[in-house]
């Protein structure tokens, strides 16, 4: 029990460092097949949302980046999702029933071990526009302090 609580913490103490660190690159297809590559978002604040459908905190953030993305879009805001979901068809499913607007990639293991391990969802970061990790948020967030940290990193007050 002891070597479990070790580890979760050791988790938790690599995925706060980095925040401050240059985001972890990658390349994937979106549920589209367009490709989503988070070197070619710089120049743009990245929300990245690694969520299941399954989640329940997931569900609940997901609308409000949905009107963030149309909100702040314009202004330089990219939401990108990474749906931690084994199986693409329920993602799709949830993706049209909550009418996402933005590029959803299916994630795995490598992809989440770039990010520090993703153990606990739903799990976002907040990238500036230089590719550097600003914020880090785990389960069930305020989005009033995010929508403010977003609203920062775009250059608003």
């Amino acid at each position: 029990m002891l070597m479990l609580l070790s580890g979760a913490h050791c988790f938790a103490f690599a995925a706060d460092s980095l925040v401050g660190k240059a985001a972890p690159g990658f390349a994937r297809r979106d549920l589209m097949g367009e490709s989503i590559d988070l070197g070619r978002l710089r120049g743009k604040v990245v929300l990245l949302n690694f969520w299941a459908t399954w989640c329940a905190p997931c569900q609940i953030e997901m609308p409000a980046f949905v009107r963030w993305q149309r909100q702040y879009g314009a202004q330089g805001l990219q939401v990108v999702g990474i749906s931690m979901d084994d199986d693409d068809a329920p993602v799709r499913a949830l993706a049209a029933k909550l009418k996402l607007n933005y590029p959803v990639a299916m994630g795995d293991e490598d992809l989440g071990d770039l990010y520090g391990g993703v153990l606990g969802l739903p799990l976002t970061y907040l990238v500036d526009r230089d590719g550097v990790v600003r914020a880090r948020f785990q389960g069930e967030s305020d989005l009033k302090t995010m929508e403010t940290q977003v609203k920062e990193l775009l250059g608003q007050r």
